[in-house]
């Protein structure tokens, strides 16, 4: 659902985010009424909220907070690290979750049953912290490769990179190996070591990319050399053998970062 309007305006782009049809519904339709606001854009989940992000510019989230999938907290998250994140607005039934939000830098947390005054008000801030100036500087772009879309039974879960331990190699797909469990993409592992080398993973072994915050060790079995990677929430701790010819590597990553920053030592 799309509402457009002259952006010459100064208006608000918004995104309203539930995934309750009544409840996102009645959110669009008050956010209507707001003067304030512009273009209005609705999605009924996390997935097709980043799609229609991409797609269009948004100036400000209102989301709920449980949803199936990425919740409400999940998605603002990822949010934060957009280059220009938009504002963000919870709208949810639960009261206990606020400290969190403002943590993750909401602008407002609204209780349904929605009102119109409280809504008004939550628009006048974001207008409001829109108009104040703010230090220019250059921030760094998002990093595209930093989630990762999985498909599993006709739904669409986003994984976060930091959330991934290892990555196992199965023909032309990867599994990654993450503290909520495994999860089969249609991605080879060669293609994920060239995407997350400069973000702290590294190709041990030509069937496994690996998490080097993670790395506790290097151990000898036998004439080989496995690498120890701690346990991650719910991920066990596991050792994975390292090939010879990258032996040498690993150990400097390990001591010195990657080869940009090596060089500059």
């Amino acid at each position: 659902m799309t509402r457009t309007t002259d952006q010459s305006t100064g208006a608000l782009r918004v995104l309203a985010v539930d995934d309750e049809k009544p409840a996102l519904d009645e959110l669009v339709y008050l956010l209507r009424a707001q003067s304030g606001v512009g273009e209005i854009h609705s999605a009924g989940d996390a997935t097709n909220a980043l799609r229609l992000m991409r797609a269009h510019p948004i100036d400000a989230v209102f989301l709920d907070i449980n949803m199936p999938g990425l919740d409400g907290m999940e998605l603002a998250g990822i949010l934060s690290e957009f280059a220009n994140p938009p504002a963000v607005v919870f709208v949810t039934a639960h009261d206990d979750r606020a400290v969190a939000a403002f943590d993750l830098g909401a602008v407002d947390y609204l209780l349904k049953p929605l009102r119109e005054a409280r809504l008004a008000e939550a628009v006048r801030r974001i207008a409001a912290a829109r108009s104040t100036p703010a230090l220019v500087t250059e921030q760094p772009r998002a990093d595209p490769n930093a989630v990762i879309p999985v498909e599993l039974g006709g739904v669409t879960t986003l994984v976060n990179r930091s959330s991934v331990s290892w990555v196992e190699a199965d023909g032309d797909y990867a599994r990654l190996h993450t503290s909520a469990g495994s999860h089969l993409v249609r991605i080879p592992l060669t293609a994920l070591e060239s995407r997350w080398e400069n973000a702290g993973f590294l190709r041990v072994h030509r069937s496994y990319l690996v998490a080097l915050r993670l790395v506790t060790g290097l151990r000898t079995v036998g004439t080989g050399t496995v690498v120890c990677l701690r346990a991650d929430g719910n991920a066990a701790a596991v050792e994975l053998p390292v090939s010879r010819r990258q032996v040498r590597e690993l150990k400097q990553r390990l001591v010195h970062g990657p080869r940009q920053q090596r060089n500059h030592l």
